[in-house]
């Protein structure tokens, strides 16, 4: 219930946040005389010199009507946005680079609503596949053990430190502070819920004595490892994660991408570095948005591999007409790029999962 409340707190949230990046539509009504914030006389629908709106608000129903505005429509915007970005991707793309942009949503204004309503269906109806949620709450229960565990140790070579200083007659003001701080932690990890008993592996334990079920990844990375073995453990518990946390972080999926796309177009100049930012975040809050379609369908029915298939087929289709529309490509210049740009794809995706692994979202 509380994830629920939590998400839909996140998909409001974000909307608040895609409006305060959106601009104007440019079709507001006129408006007259002062502006109550500069007190320059009104000449059109905005003031000329602050920029405020003419028509203020003073009512309680105006303000749930802002927020309804920010997390469904973008004051109509959202309504001519969805059925381009669908179906003509790379004419919404080349009309917006080009300067039509007060007809549609903004690219980035897009992309935050779209993470944060991922969010909010992820919290309260899960993501395109079933989790088997039993293995999680284990998986959960065990990493909850092992954080415990390792509090329990980090407590006492704090204690030990802190005889070994009163034996030398310094001050141990900072250690008991780290020790109080830590018995606090432990305390909230007991009551956190049922832990389950198992052995301990200490940290010099031998990583070739594995449990039923474990399997043994030596690639070089410990943390890289870790999350393998995990993975091999406890694949339900990982996918979990992956539709948890991957938001957090979908933001740097755009910096990681355009160099891609990029290498294909780099020997035609007309195209810029910001037509391909706009060509990438368009493309990322699409997808984000068709993962957000499939959760959304999952409870009616919609079975795994009809989402996997969805998933597989439907983004080669999408970057190729972005990529036609956007770019002004032939058929065979579209379709050679399209097969490239689904490999960087998968690239690119490889690249942020090794961040997520790297920031500890899997730990």
């Amino acid at each position: 219930m509380i994830e629920s409340v939590e998400g839909v707190g996140e998909a409001v949230t974000g909307g608040l946040i895609a409006k305060a990046v959106e601009p104007g539509t440019g079709e507001a009504t006129e408006a007259h005389g002062v502006c109550l914030n500069c007190g320059a006389e009104l000449v059109g629908a905005y003031c000329h010199r602050c920029g405020q709106t003419g028509h203020i608000h003073r009512t309680l129903s105006a303000f749930g009507h802002d927020i309804a505005h920010s997390v469904l429509h973008f004051d109509g915007k959202i309504w001519r946005t969805l059925p381009l970005l669908a179906w003509r991707p790379g004419e919404l793309t080349r009309r917006y680079v080009e300067g039509e942009r007060a007809k549609f949503v903004s690219p980035m204004a897009l992309f935050l609503f779209s993470v944060f309503l991922m969010f909010a269906v992820f919290s309260t109806l899960g993501g395109p596949f079933a989790i088997d949620q039993a293995h999680v709450d284990a998986g959960s229960a065990q990493e909850l053990q092992a954080e415990r565990r390792g509090t329990e140790r980090k407590v006492a070579k704090l204690e030990a430190e802190r005889a070994r200083l009163a034996a030398a007659g310094k001050g141990t003001a900072a250690v008991d502070a780290s020790i109080a701080d830590l018995k606090k932690e432990l305390t909230i990890l007991s009551a956190a819920g049922t832990l389950v008993d198992s052995p301990d592996q200490d940290a010099g334990a031998d990583s070739s004595v594995l449990g039923p079920g474990k399997i043994r990844a030596d690639t070089g990375w410990p943390t890289l490892d870790k999350a393998i073995e995990k993975a091999g453990t406890n694949p339900s518990l990982l996918l979990y994660k992956l539709q948890t946390n991957a938001y957090k972080f979908s933001w740097a999926l755009i910096p990681i991408s355009v160099p891609f796309v990029w290498l294909l177009l780099f020997w035609k100049r007309r195209y810029r570095v910001y037509d391909h930012v706009v060509f990438v975040t368009y493309s990322i809050a699409f997808m984000s948005l068709g993962v957000i379609a499939l959760s959304l369908l999952r409870p009616f029915g919609l079975g795994g591999g009809l989402a996997a298939m969805a998933i597989l087929l439907v983004p080669p289709i999408h970057m190729y007409r972005q990529l036609r529309g956007a770019y002004a490509l032939s058929r065979f210049s579209a379709l050679w790029r399209t097969v490239l740009l689904v490999n960087f794809a998968f690239v690119a995706g490889g690249l942020f999962f090794s961040m997520l692994l790297g920031l500890g979202a899997f730990a």
